[in-house]
């Protein structure tokens, strides 16, 4: 929601009328209300009354004088009177009219979907159908639409393959991306080899263009090891948990990378509810006085678990940066092509020295925050099937089939393609070998440490009881 669409919010334009904002509900409804008259109107009860007496003599001897008038001038009387009275009720009904359009747009839910919201970056409609917008372009050839479709597919088909291990038990949890592929695959194809990336724990996307294994983000997840991958052989930092303090270590990157000299950038991506987080505010700050080349990818996928966006912020998201002294853009989220040329350019900006911009992709997290959440209780049907109708693969598929960009042989062989990764996930899952106990011992102290070796030992000896008493009793059976 832009700052433009804020002023004329329906929920918030309500509240106002009631006066639920600490206004004046009769001050609102009349905001047209002459000084003199607006004065009177706080004047104290009391006083009011007693000033009221004078004017009522000079409204009687006024009357009188009228009745001796000739009926002629009565009558020419009139017509001031009668427009004035119109001219009042013209200025009564818009204000009904308002009123009662912000009585029934109130009762939509949060996100329904039903317009894009200004100030929104697009290149590619719900409908499938290209657009232009002024400043930001892009121009992909028949083979690369087809492959950020097939990146979009693919990712999507591994998403609700985890979901699917999860309910079955293979995972312990899992945060699942179903309706923000286009903010991830469009962001991630953006990026060059040599910038880094730092993700929260949900851009499977990402990690599936910075060629990222798959696999290797499930074994977190199983509780088989802490990250799976190594950061620098992909430029892919290990999912982040704690929300928002990867937005620190991205901009701490990318102040050294200034100091390099380095021609690279940094991506950060955080929620919209890690936006209100102390730490995102922080990288902002430094990030801004340092001028540090990172690109702050805020996925707005309208809840935070289940707080809606709205009770997080009183303006839209990317208006933010503008406190902190760098670009901020709104793009639509659920446009591979949009977010794909916005992402280009914020990183050729940041590359070029001028320092952060931030990103907000508003998009729609179509599925539950994690597979513990409930989404049921706190949103409505009619909301994600508004969304639905936006859904990001739907409509760039609607595009190369109207354009004959794709045919139906690449698409079953997309489909076929699908089923064996997701035959490789599951079949990976469930052959990940448990770590060694001893394991949690390593890579704490580059030196080593008396108190971490005593209680390797301690634990050691722990684990060797086990086997001990299973020795024991395969005796006593004999």
């Amino acid at each position: 929601m832009t700052e433009s669409t804020a002023a004329r919010d329906p929920r918030r334009s309500s509240k106002r009328t009631s006066g639920s904002d600490g206004g004046s509900a009769a001050a609102t409804a009349a905001p047209g209300t002459p000084a003199k008259k607006a004065a009177a109107s706080k004047t104290p009860a009391g006083k009011a009354t007693a000033n009221a007496k004078p004017p009522a003599k000079k409204a009687a001897a006024k009357k009188t004088a009228a009745k001796k008038t000739a009926p002629a001038k009565k009558t020419a009387a009139a017509g001031p009177a009668k427009k004035a009275k119109t001219a009042k009720a013209a200025k009564t009904a818009p204000a009904k009219a308002v009123k009662k359009a912000t009585a029934s747009a109130a009762t939509l839910p949060h996100g329904d979907g039903a317009a894009e919201p200004p100030e929104l970056v697009q290149l590619l409609t719900p409908e499938g159908e290209r657009v232009e917008h002024p400043e930001y372009a892009v121009d992909p050839s028949p083979e690369e639409l087809r492959g950020l479709y097939r990146d979009m597919v693919l990712t999507r088909r591994f998403d609700a393959e985890a979901v699917t291990l999860q309910r079955q038990g293979e995972l312990g949890l899992w945060p699942s991306l179903l309706g923000q592929e286009a903010a991830q695959v469009g962001s991630g194809r953006a990026t060059h080899e040599d910038d880094y990336v730092f993700p929260t724990y949900r851009e499977h996307g990402v990690a599936w263009c910075r060629g990222v294994d798959p696999t290797l983000l499930l074994g977190m997840f199983r509780g088989v090891n802490n990250g799976g991958w190594d950061p620098n052989s992909n430029n892919f930092q290990l999912y982040t948990i704690v929300i928002g303090s990867q937005t620190l270590h991205a901009t701490g990157y990318a102040m050294g990378v200034a100091k390099d000299g380095a021609d690279s950038a940094v991506v950060a991506y955080f929620g919209d509810g890690a936006s209100s987080q102390g730490d995102v505010a922080e990288s902002f700050t430094f990030a801004a006085v340092y001028n540090a080349p990172v690109v702050f990818f805020c996925q707005n996928n309208q809840w935070a678990i289940s707080e809606p966006t709205e009770r997080q912020s009183r303006v839209p998201l990317y208006r933010r940066a503008a406190g902190y002294g760098f670009p901020g853009v709104r793009v639509d989220g659920n446009d591979v092509l949009a977010v794909l040329a916005v992402t280009r350019k914020a990183l050729e900006h940041a590359r070029s020295g001028q320092g952060p911009m931030l990103i907000e992709a508003y998009t729609y997290r179509m599925g539950a925050h994690t597979t513990s959440d409930d989404p049921t209780r706190y949103r409505r049907d009619d909301e994600r099937a508004a969304w639905e109708a936006k859904d990001p693969i739907l409509r760039l598929r609607t595009l190369l089939e109207r354009e004959k960009l794709a045919d139906a042989a690449f698409f079953a062989e997309l489909d076929e393609e699908s089923d064996a990764l997701a035959k490789r996930v599951r079949e990976a899952i469930r052959t990940m070998a448990d770590p060694d106990p001893m394991a949690m011992f390593e890579n704490i102290y580059a030196d080593g440490h008396a108190l971490v070796d005593e209680e390797r030992t301690q634990y050691a000896a722990y684990q060797a009881s086990f086997a001990d008493e299973a020795g024991a009793a395969a005796g006593k059976g004999h």
